[in-house]
């Protein structure tokens, strides 16, 4: 017991109200625990000990988060240099080995460390006394506070099968696997991408799958998606004022501060904002400042800027390295300008084209067991409508009509298929090609009637 514990006298007073009960408590409320070296007998006497203090905690491994983590090191640290205060370079000196160990391939551990405190801080548990200093409260400002988590519950997340690229073929994905392969690629590397395409060719329904297979399992809870529209602005995306329930403004993060600060918390895990649309917006107005930090290069504490709305003094933000951008555009929408060139040099662009062919036929015969030589005639007339729409000069390959316009939902049996097509070219691609050919609505009709004519 001499190990662990010392006389009052021998403390400095932010220590003096902090007993073995206190400590205990503390260790049962947020998994801290003694030396597993304490024998039973001091055990029992701790609850007689009342004016003596613990000067040695150790941090198990066996937590879940950062925050637990580096919340239980803060106390450690004070108790080793027998003093409340301590800077961010002295706890990262005596933990970032450790916490590097513990989550190997982290290039921000500093930023989550900044970010810890900064939660300690709000928790009253610390106080800040400058930029890089701080100082443990005593335990009366912090008794029967629960350490922060942000983490998911552990035994669901075991549960959860894993998803890869396999996954996304299995789902009804119609691209070659190497192409799917080597867009995940790109997302890792890149860490934003924009799928483009003509409507129809599955670019959301493929950005939340490749989402699942950065992350390794289908998990919703590290997903977010938004869609991006001419009437949004920063205050909606990043952080604005928003009105309270007692008629006043407070600064409320938007959904891309939201996963900045999940990703900062949770480093060990990716996570991913999906962007519908991304072009319907304004990227650049959109993202502010934070249009800089998506730099590959830029996601590290050390690239951190100052938000426009700032919640504290000296508050900054970065983009951590595991937090990934898909965008998802229509190249076809004539409404919209060309793409900022500041976006363009910040994302990695992948084409997406109408994929029919025999992946297609098998998916579709399987699932909803139309006959596959009726889904080869669809295939033939549906690339020659295709061809002829690239051919347009006033059209191009970017107004192709993609493969979903007739890819029935999964499972959907289809009793009647001539019945099925029909309807689907009468009230789904009959009226965008009036609207591709609205100067010439005779060629509308006649590659109408190319589509289900004879079959």
């Amino acid at each position: 017991m001499n190990n662990y514990v010392q006389s009052v006298a021998m403390q400095p007073s932010w220590m003096t109200r902090t007993t073995l009960n206190d400590i205990g408590h503390l260790i049962q409320k947020s998994t801290w625990q003694f030396e597993e070296d304490i024998n039973l007998a001091d055990k029992m006497n701790l609850s007689d000990v009342q004016e003596t203090s613990v000067t040695r905690i150790k941090c198990t491994e066996k937590y879940n988060t950062w925050q637990e983590m580096i919340a239980c090191q803060v106390y450690q640290l004070c108790c080793d240099k027998s003093s409340s205060e301590f800077t961010k370079q002295e706890f990262l000196d005596r933990f970032e080995n450790d916490l590097d160990k513990r989550w190997p391939g982290r290039k921000d551990i500093e930023g989550t460390v900044v970010h810890c405190l900064g939660v300690m801080r709000k928790n009253n548990q610390l106080e800040q006394l400058s930029r890089d200093s701080y100082r443990l409260l005593d335990e009366s400002s912090v008794q029967g506070l629960d350490v922060q988590t942000s983490h998911d519950v552990l035994t669901t997340e075991k549960n959860r099968d894993s998803y890869n690229v396999d996954s996304i073929i299995k789902d009804g994905c119609f691209l070659p696997k190497a192409k799917i392969e080597k867009t995940l690629e790109r997302l890792e590397a890149k860490k934003n991408i924009i799928l483009q395409g003509p409507p129809g060719t599955g670019k959301t329904w493929l950005a939340k799958r490749l989402a699942f297979a950065l992350i390794g399992q289908r998990n919703d809870n590290q997903i977010k998606a938004v869609q991006f529209h001419p009437n949004l602005s920063y205050e909606d995306f990043i952080r604005g004022w928003r009105p309270s329930g007692e008629g006043r403004l407070s600064l409320v993060d938007g959904p891309f501060m939201e996963m900045i600060k999940k990703s900062i918390e949770n480093p060990e895990k990716e996570y991913v904002i999906v962007i519908e649309e991304i072009n319907r917006g304004n990227p650049a107005q959109v993202f502010g400042e934070m249009l800089t930090l998506l730099e590959t290069d830029k996601r590290n504490p050390d690239e951190a800027l100052e938000l426009s709305y700032k919640k504290s003094d000296g508050e900054r933000v970065f983009i951590p390295e595991n937090l990934y951008v898909v965008g998802t555009m229509n190249v076809a929408d004539r409404s919209l300008a060309l793409v900022d060139l500041a976006l363009r040099r910040r994302f990695a662009f992948i084409d997406l084209e109408p994929t029919l062919g025999k992946a297609w036929q098998r998916w579709v015969h399987s699932q909803n067991g139309i006959d596959i030589d009726f889904l080869r005639q669809i295939d033939s007339r549906m690339t020659d409508l295709n061809n002829e729409i690239s051919a347009d000069k006033n059209l191009g390959a970017q107004f192709q009509v993609g493969h979903s316009y007739v890819t029935p939902a999964g499972n959907m049996k289809i009793n009647n298929q001539k019945a099925w097509f029909s309807d689907v070219v009468a009230t789904e691609i009959a009226p965008l090609l009036d609207e591709y050919w609205f100067d010439d609505l005779e060629k509308s009709q006649k590659a109408q009637k190319h589509l289900v004519e004879g079959l």
